[in-house]
């Protein structure tokens, strides 16, 4: 089994499978087999041994219901007590049969006296529970029926501290496969057993939080097509950060123009310069009105005017101050005619032109972006921050459309789509990054990978996305780096900079 890095979607799965399906390959029995393992060795961490336990498995009628049904006979086989719920009346013909001659034991939901109640207390006596209701046919919107009520009985006992572990079939049962919504019952996941390649409800919020740690178990499917969602991991990020070679100067290692801050929040602007010249880039260009602060922190940057070969524009600008905002408008010159790559975050995101090319990375978060579709879109573009929460990627992608620009969604997975399709999903911020001032020190950090890699910027359209899902992982590095496991401030994560991408180049992190 291997860490979860890349998903495709459902279709694309299915068109893998069909060809060795058709030549015979058995694509179930490899499945459930994995599937059993998983539980079995579940079973011995929880109680030290697999014999004597008690497991449930709930089948719904697709395949997932086939593969939990072989894996419930496979553990009776090896001394389990198995009971399965069917939730349909047709399921899995074979797998049915493995089961009842294995000795499991079957419960037709809705048929049992006592209800949906009597059913969810032999399921949450049991020691396990394999969640194999829906499959990648599902359409999200939660399980429906009587399952759905099954599955919010076993998440009120779970969530008061009892019930039994979960391993999900594939994916939890009821979230969105491709999109990641998560609306309506979902049974969350202690782990997610996934075949053949990883889902994108696995990896995007926020269905990638009902599903746990995942393990992904390779069929040998031919996943030739691009993946539709991916994490980058540490090598990746390696490979995409900008090392100087030996003749390097601070011109050729780049040059950042920063506009952020004001006299009413200069902070912003320190942790946007500390953040850059931490990362490594070869000069800061300050400018703002709050300069005299910034170069008492951070001696190293330069005030005032010149060459830029990228820019941070809007941490802490306000849109009182006048004299900032102009700043941002002429820099935007610059970035739509010169075509100078930039972040831009906060208080410029009002201010961005009609359109902009995926070099021009936007760093909002979910309530910043429902402000700007608002104003960008039509009347179905007009969301609250709670419908951007719900479906980020929908909403991400829809700002790319009205914009040009990449666009980097910032939250406990951040989610980053740009030009070519494939969307990006972080998941290293600790809780803790949920601070005041992370946003700066994300903006000044991007920044300067994109003052750093300027010319490769301008040669692919599909670069800056990736740094952007670079930085996001560097970002929450730094944060665990600064303070593992307990509370963060914004400037310790930009002081963990300089470590944590040594760190990264070294192999170590």
């Amino acid at each position: 089994m291997s860490p979860v890095l890349l998903s495709w979607t459902s279709a694309q799965v299915r068109a893998a499978e069909e060809p060795l399906l058709a030549s015979g390959v058995p694509l179930m029995e490899r499945a459930s087999f994995a599937l059993a393992g998983v539980a079995a060795r579940e079973l011995r961490a929880l109680r030290g041994r697999v014999a004597g336990s008690r497991v449930a498995v709930l089948v719904g009628a697709g395949n997932n219901g086939g593969d939990a049904l072989f894996a419930g006979a496979l553990l009776a086989g090896r001394g389990v007590r198995v009971d399965a719920v069917l939730a349909a009346e047709r399921v899995h013909e074979s797998g049915l049969a493995a089961l009842v001659r294995a000795g499991g034991r079957t419960v037709l939901l809705g048929a049992e006296p006592g209800g949906v109640g009597a059913v969810a207390d032999v399921v949450g006596d049991a020691d396990l529970v394999v969640d194999g209701l829906l499959g990648i046919g599902a359409r999200g919107g939660g399980v429906r029926g009587a399952a759905g009520e099954l599955v919010t009985l076993l998440g009120e006992r779970r969530a008061g501290g009892g019930g039994p572990f979960v391993v999900a079939v594939d994916l939890p049962s009821g979230v969105g496969v491709d999109d990641g919504t998560r609306a309506g019952p979902v049974l969350d996941a202690d782990v997610t057993v996934t075949f053949g390649g990883a889902k994108p409800a696995l990896l995007l919020p926020p269905a990638a939080a009902a599903a746990g740690r995942v393990e992904v178990v390779d069929l040998g499917l031919p996943l030739d097509a691009q993946p539709a969602v991916v994490r980058l991991e540490p090598a990746d990020v390696a490979g995409l950060w900008p090392v100087p070679p030996p003749d390097a100067h601070k011109y050729t290692r780049g040059v950042l123009g920063v506009v952020a801050g004001t006299r009413a929040y200069p902070g912003a602007a320190v942790l946007v310069t500390t953040a850059a010249v931490l990362a490594g880039v070869g000069m800061v260009r300050y400018l703002g009105d709050v300069a005299d602060l910034v170069v008492a922190r951070r001696p190293e940057v330069v005030t005032g005017t010149g060459r830029v070969q990228a820019w941070t524009l809007g941490p802490g600008v306000s849109p009182e101050d006048a004299a900032q905002r102009r700043r941002v408008e002429h820099a935007f010159d610059g970035i739509v005619h010169r075509g100078e790559p930039a972040v831009v975050d906060a208080g410029a995101l009002d201010l961005l032109p009609a359109h902009v090319g995926p070099h021009v990375v936007l760093t909002p978060h979910a309530g910043e972006l429902a402000r700007l579709l608002g104003e960008r879109g039509g009347r179905d573009d007009r969301v609250p921050r709670e419908a951007v929460e719900a479906e980020p990627l929908r909403w991400a992608r829809r700002a790319h459309e009205l914009t040009g620009a990449t666009v980097l969604l910032k939250g406990a997975v951040t989610v980053v789509v740009g030009p070519h399709g494939v969307a990006y999903a972080q998941a290293e911020a600790p809780p803790w990054l949920a601070t005041a001032g992370a946003g700066d020190v994300l903006a000044g950090l991007l920044g300067a990978m994109l003052a750093a890699r300027d010319a490769d910027v301008h040669d692919d359209p599909t670069l800056p996305a990736a740094l952007a899902a670079g930085a996001a992982l560097v970002h929450g590095h730094a944060a665990d780096r600064a303070n593992p496991g307990g509370p963060v401030a914004a400037r310790a994560v930009a002081q963990a900079l300089p470590a944590t991408v040594a760190a990264l180049l070294a192999g170590r992190s």
